[in-house]
């Protein structure tokens, strides 16, 4: 008996632990079963900015324009003659007028050819009043008959030949007179000096360029624009350009198209002027878009539409929860300045889908729209 006992109580004693063990298990089952529903029931909050409504909107299809801006009128002063630069009175970033004195040429040579050029003239001056006299005397004698009219016609042509020389040389010497008027820099346009290419005391060669002037009052974007692209564009259409170092946008039109493509790249130079504004100055960076023309289209933002898949697709607020949508893209656009793409397929007008902002959300995510965003989404 004694001996039976021996085993059975150690059997007693595993059957007991074995079910405290089964015991501890089913509890733990029962509490994850009834934390499961618990966790089912969190949801992703979305913020106002993180859905928008796909709607049927007026969609601007826009052409990507970029270039650099250069003024419409721009001059460079050049040296007439060649001489040495005397006296250069403005710097870059100088303001200065149409017909404005801003430098003078030395006119040593220039006054002694001016001078030589009047002396010439009196020259032929008087040797034109020699003629005449000569002329009228013979005159006199043919008429009384001491000479013969052969010797009047000798007269008439000298004088006809001074007359010629004291011309020429008048001439010649308006020309001296227009040459040492040229030692003097004058300002073509009115506006401010952007380059200042010389330094006084140079000696500069005829045709050199000594200073450049631009007018800011009217500023043009150059663009070079694709050939399959330019038949788009029109004289008059508007654009919203981005230029480097403003922090608005501004406002252009297309003013000039190019009625030649440029040798090699074959693209169109596309000419859009700009508002006037304090702060452009030629040389700076532009892009934007051209808006092409307008069109009723169903769209959503662009940043609304996930490309990490191998087809295009939208989350759809549906029943709660972030449904995938595959979509079809039609024309981009803008509307009210920003990125929208037109939907041709796989949504409905009225949808609500997740933006950008709300971030990487895996198919069938609970989601819970908060504030204005839960009155998009129940619309």
């Amino acid at each position: 008996m004694k001996r039976h006992l021996k085993w059975i109580v150690p059997l007693l004693v595993v059957l007991l632990v074995g079910a405290g063990v089964l015991r501890a298990l089913d509890k733990r089952r029962t509490e994850q079963a009834s934390a499961a529903p618990a966790r089912e029931t969190l949801a992703l909050d979305l913020a106002p900015a993180d859905v928008v409504v796909a709607k049927t909107v007026p969609l601007a299809r826009t052409l990507e324009v970029s270039g650099g801006l250069k003024a419409v009128n721009t001059a460079l002063v050049k040296a007439k003659v060649a001489a040495e630069l005397r006296v250069l009175s403005v710097r870059e970033g100088d303001r200065v007028k149409a017909g404005q004195v801003i430098g003078q040429l030395d006119t040593s040579e220039l006054d002694w050819r001016l001078r030589q050029a009047e002396q010439q003239a009196s020259s032929a001056r008087a040797q034109l009043d020699i003629a005449r006299r000569t002329l009228e005397n013979n005159r006199a004698l043919v008429a009384q008959g001491f000479i013969s009219p052969t010797g009047l016609e000798t007269s008439v042509n000298n004088e006809a030949a001074a007359r010629a020389n004291h011309e020429a040389a008048l001439a010649a010497m308006e020309l001296a007179r227009k040459t040492r008027a040229d030692a003097t820099l004058v300002a073509p346009i009115a506006g401010l000096v952007s380059q200042r290419l010389a330094q006084p005391g140079e000696r500069v060669p005829l045709d050199a360029r000594i200073v450049e002037i631009v007018d800011l009052a009217r500023v043009e974007l150059e663009a070079a624009v694709a050939p399959e692209d330019v038949v788009q564009l029109a004289i008059g259409q508007t654009a919203r350009l981005q230029v480097d170092g403003l922090p608005e946008a501004m406002t252009a039109r297309v003013a000039r198209i190019n009625p030649s493509a440029q040798t090699g790249s074959r693209s169109v130079l596309v000419y859009l002027a700009l508002d006037p504004h304090p702060a452009l100055r030629q040389g700076l960076f532009a892009r934007g878009r051209v808006a092409v023309d307008e069109a009723q289209a169903l769209a959503v933002p662009l940043a609304a539409v996930r490309t990490d898949l191998s087809q295009p697709y939208v989350l759809q607020v549906q029943d709660g929860k972030a449904v995938l949508k595959t979509v079809t893209l039609g024309a981009r656009g803008e509307v009210n300045g920003q990125p929208w793409v037109a939907i041709t397929a796989g949504l409905k007008d009225g949808a609500t889908v997740l933006t950008g902002t709300a971030g990487a959300v895996r198919d069938g995510t609970a989601v819970r729209p908060v504030g204005p965003a839960a009155a998009s989404a129940a619309r």
